[in-house]
């Protein structure tokens, strides 16, 4: 008895999955490693690597909403978030959180991406990245701590609202960013001693 269209089509599906799902989970060939073959490594939750607190400044503004943050995912190639995403209207300054060099300012994909390596970070250095960005810097550049480097740009984000994805890698494995930033940081600002009205300085 022939096989219907339906049944023909379905077996193809099903022959399809089975040698892409074949292909992924494959090792690489001998001498290629996983970061050769394109994989990017993601540094797991609650791993040691570190990471000094070297940040001086928010990307965007004093202390922007966190609308995604780190979420790295269980294998090189599974599901997760590689960086932090920060709500920032387009136009939005968008500033290097820790001194160093420009090492990318261009486009990928059709959105503006800036990398900064960052000074005193071990070798390789620590990179920071900022998309969707529209740069105000150029390859080789030294940047400051909070100095702008570009603006967020209008279209390229990937959040429901307006944001910057901000991401830092050492060599090619994924970190998250906000190991960066030092406690004042991530609670608002250092404490600061203010005058109490209406009690007498001391004498």
């Amino acid at each position: 008895m022939r096989k219907s269209a339906f049944t023909r089509a379905c077996t193809r599906l099903v022959l399809l999955v089975v040698l892409t799902l074949a292909a992924l989970l494959a090792p690489p060939p001998p001498g290629l490693s996983a970061a050769g073959a394109g994989a990017v490594a993601v540094a797991p939750t609650g791993e040691d690597t570190g990471t000094p607190a070297v940040g001086r400044a928010w990307p965007v503004g004093v202390r922007p909403r966190v609308l995604r943050g780190w979420e790295p995912p269980a294998t090189v190639y599974g599901r997760g978030h590689r960086g932090v995403d920060l709500a920032a209207p387009p136009g939005t300054p968008v500033r290097a959180v820790a001194a160093g060099r420009v090492s990318f300012a261009g486009r990928v994909a059709g959105k503006g991406v800036v990398s900064v390596e960052l000074t005193g970070t071990g070798d390789p250095p620590l990179r920071t990245t900022y998309e969707p960005v529209r740069a105000s810097v150029t390859e080789g550049d030294e940047v400051t701590a909070g100095e702008v480097i570009g603006t967020v740009e209008p279209t390229g984000s990937h959040c429901a609202a307006p944001c910057v994805h901000w991401g830092l890698l050492r060599n090619d494995t994924y970190l998250d960013p906000l190991t960066l930033l030092p406690p004042w940081l991530l609670s608002g600002g250092p404490s600061r001693l203010l005058p109490v009205l209406g009690v007498p300085m001391p004498t």
